[in-house]
């Protein structure tokens, strides 16, 4: 089983020696803990595929320390890359250009685009910066389950998998960084995430989102995605709710009908959606082990972050819940 280490001196230089040797490791980003192995070892980041049993032709996000590295990831940096890398970086913004020879092609899942990020949580930056490498690092779980916002999410899913999680606490966005591509003319929101598309628009002007594409250009674009053991269904109707399910009631700001539910978890009793992205998963998380038989998740307003939550939400809905 995975050790567990403090993100202290000791801590974090294990992580670097692991990563230097081809290894792979569990670590906390702003947004999601995320499981990094070299970004220009090819083997290093075929253990990632393997670990979370992720299909090979998901492409991964490359994550850096500094800005300068974009110029050896990406072949031409246009002024809306520029433009946004000034207002958003480092934060949880991932940007798609066209890739350079460097880049292997099992980070872009065969494509000639890769996505770059850099992330603003200080042991995440002090891990790159110290192994010198870009470091491609996807959500540290089992493909298309919840993902990880504390240390003990990955130690449950992939901890027999890897031999350290570096536990910087509850990630404090929560939910997985935005996904833009610019390599088009149009700007086109792939994943939404941790900056929200107006954010994006008083940047760059008009981006458009796209739900559905015939080939996965980015991470999370498969349909079924982020999604509990438990069955998951959106409440769209309050009578929707059977009189003998053990269910539980994943609530926006109020739980209306208590008695309906064995447990109920709210996002935000205050109605705010930043801290509704944060609990997100970790609550999804708690009523995924409560041993119910579905758990009902409240619609959120579909506006800044509540896009992103809503998006993780239809993805997580079980089939026959649709």
């Amino acid at each position: 089983m995975a050790e567990i280490l403090k993100p202290d001196k000791n801590g974090i230089e294990k992580a670097v020696n692991i990563l230097k040797k081809g290894g792979v490791v569990a670590f906390p980003t702003e947004t999601v803990y995320g499981l990094g192995a070299n970004g220009f070892n090819p083997v290093a980041v075929a253990k990632i595929f393997e670990i979370k049993n992720r299909p090979f032709f998901d492409p991964i996000i490359l994550h850096i320390a500094e800005k300068d590295y974009i110029k050896i990831l990406w072949k031409k940096i246009d002024e809306r890359a520029e433009k946004l890398i000034e207002k958003f970086w480092p934060g949880p913004l991932s940007i798609i250009l066209p890739k350079t020879e460097i880049v292997p092609y099992i980070v872009t899942g065969g494509l000639e685009t890769v996505a770059v990020r850099m992330p603003s949580h200080p042991v995440a930056l002090e891990i790159i910066k110290m192994a010198g490498f870009p470091i491609a690092a996807p959500s540290a779980n089992l493909f298309g389950k919840l993902s990880p916002t504390e240390a003990e999410h990955v130690q449950r899913q992939i901890g027999e998998k890897i031999e350290i999680i570096i536990d910087g606490g509850k990630c404090p966005v929560g939910i997985e960084s935005t996904v833009i591509d610019l390599t088009t003319e149009k700007s086109v929101i792939l994943r939404p995430g941790g900056i929200p598309k107006e954010d994006i628009e008083k940047v760059i002007g008009k981006v458009e989102i796209i739900e559905k594409s015939e080939k996965i250009l980015s991470p999370g674009q498969l349909p079924f995605h982020y999604s509990p053991k438990t069955p998951l269904k959106i409440l769209r109707n309050w009578n929707e709710i059977k009189e003998n399910e053990k269910a539980g009631l994943l609530a926006f700001k109020e739980a209306k009908f208590k008695e309906k539910f064995k447990c109920v978890e709210i996002l935000s009793p205050k109605g705010d959606l930043l801290e509704a992205a944060s609990n997100f998963f970790s609550l999804l998380h708690k009523l995924d082990n409560m041993g119910l038989d579905i758990i009902y998740a409240e619609p959120v307003p579909e506006k800044g972050l509540g896009i992103a939550i809503m998006d993780r939400l239809r993805k997580a809905e079980t089939k026959k819940y649709k």
